[in-house]
């Protein structure tokens, strides 16, 4: 007879950070405990929602030490997994951490910013025995699962015609904050883009061509061509980018994925993703560094490439008029 799972010990960088309160409830509701976490702003009053009794530090330097003395007292008391929420720059810091304590990391996007730190990654995971977990929970969608079944099991065809839109609105204080910083965010195409970059090549096949059309502070558009599908894409902050009839209604976001003009529905589904991805991770599942690495190359191409003017075919619908 299986013997029951025994709960984990997680600690969790980024508390007071707009993804945590996920990762929080992934933790909670996978029955496990948040031992510590830690974040330089004190507004974690999330916490008493989830572990109201788990210790708090404003200082990396304290949750480091006090996780490293649970380390040397037991195998119950220590920290078991790192959940990794803080701001892209310092991704690669903190899953360094996570496993110089002995504990795996379960990283948010992106794992980290330029592609080649992933190799030194991959060198620490062998040498420590710990596990790096890379959050792509648009892979654990029933809409986008059950696409990517379809696609899969269609013989060979044409490459198909995508379009990827992804607006979502942020005021002038996105601009002066981490996230508006290339060096500290990856800028908007990894800010934005990662999961969807990411989820293009997970449906598509690898990446042969890569081509960017227009680079503003708000808005980015370009055309990439992988093994199974021409994409256009525009990734925008600027509400103006959200359909007249949305905008009128309220909505401040709009997210869509056209296939040969057919539009794939995923709007719903989103509220326990992280959950899934958790579960994965406990079940001894999870996604790798190798998953990862293709879309962090793919943007990391994107970021670096001096915006042309689109070829015939390649021009995103919205910078057609």
């Amino acid at each position: 007879m299986d013997q029951p799972r025994r709960s984990s010990n997680f600690g969790l960088v980024g508390a007071a950070g707009f993804v945590a309160p996920r990762h929080l409830k992934a933790i909670r509701d996978t029955g496990n405990r948040l031992i510590a976490a830690a974040d330089p702003h004190d507004s974690v009053g999330v916490l008493d929602g989830y572990f109201p009794e788990a210790r708090f530090f404003t200082e990396i330097e304290r949750f480091d030490r006090h996780l490293e003395k649970l380390r040397r007292r037991s195998d119950d008391e220590r920290m078991h997994y790192l959940s990794v929420c803080s701001p892209n720059y310092l991704h690669d810091a903190h899953v360094r951490l996570a496993l110089r304590l002995g504990a795996d990391a379960i990283c948010e996007k992106p794992l980290v910013i330029n592609p080649w730190n992933l190799d030194e990654l991959a060198e620490l995971e062998a040498e420590t025995g710990r596990r790096i977990h890379a959050v792509m929970q648009l892979r654990y969608h029933p809409a986008l699962l059950a696409l990517r079944e379809r696609l899969r099991a269609e013989p060979a065809r044409a490459p198909r015609d995508v379009v990827l839109t992804y607006v979502s609105r942020r005021g002038a204080w996105y601009h002066v904050s981490w996230k508006g910083s290339e060096e500290k965010s990856g800028g908007l195409a990894m800010n934005l883009g990662v999961h969807f970059f990411d989820l293009l090549v997970w449906l598509f096949g690898p990446v042969e061509a890569s081509a960017l059309h227009l680079r503003t502070p708000a808005r980015m558009a370009g055309a990439v061509t992988l093994e199974r599908a021409r994409v256009r894409w525009l990734l925008s902050v600027d509400l103006r980018d959200v359909p007249a009839a949305a905008r009128e209604a309220g909505r401040t976001a709009w997210r869509s994925l056209t296939i040969d003009g057919e539009e794939v529905e995923f709007s719903d589904g989103f509220g326990d993703l992280h959950t899934r991805v958790y579960e994965d991770v406990l079940a001894g599942g999870g996604l790798s560094i190798a998953d990862a690495r293709p879309g962090i190359a793919l943007v990391h191409a994107i970021r670096t490439a001096d915006a042309a003017a689109p070829g015939r075919g390649e021009v995103h619908p919205l910078l057609e008029a």
